[in-house]
């Protein structure tokens, strides 16, 4: 980093244990030294709209895809009654399926 002029952003630094060995026998480290700055480990981190958990379930990225579905229907059901059936489906292929398909194929092969 130093080499190419750059310095570590702590808001935005996170470390993530995944080595489902070293979780089994707890042994992460408290705390992971970059340069001089020490960085605590997390339990799941997000890339490009894609949560990664330590234990590589994919549980973090699902539980926030359902989230923001259950978020863009509520919004839908306060002017469900003002909208015709066609608008009423365009709002939900827009704010609710989208978030769905949003990063699915980082799904394929994950457990039930």
């Amino acid at each position: 980093m130093r080499a190419n002029w750059l310095q570590l952003n702590l808001t935005k630094t996170d470390v993530l244990g995944s080595s489902l060995y070293e979780l089994r026998q707890n042994q992460i480290p408290s705390a992971v030294r970059i340069g001089d700055t020490p960085v605590s480990p997390v339990s799941s981190v997000r890339d490009l709209w894609v949560y990664l958990d330590a234990d590589l379930t994919m549980t973090a990225h699902v539980n926030a895809s359902v989230r923001a579905c259950f978020a863009a229907m509520r919004q839908i059901r306060s002017v469900r009654r003002s909208l015709a059936k066609d608008a009423l489906l365009t709002l939900l292929g827009a704010l609710v399926v989208s978030k769905v398909d949003c990063c699915s194929t980082v799904l394929g092969g994950i457990s039930g």
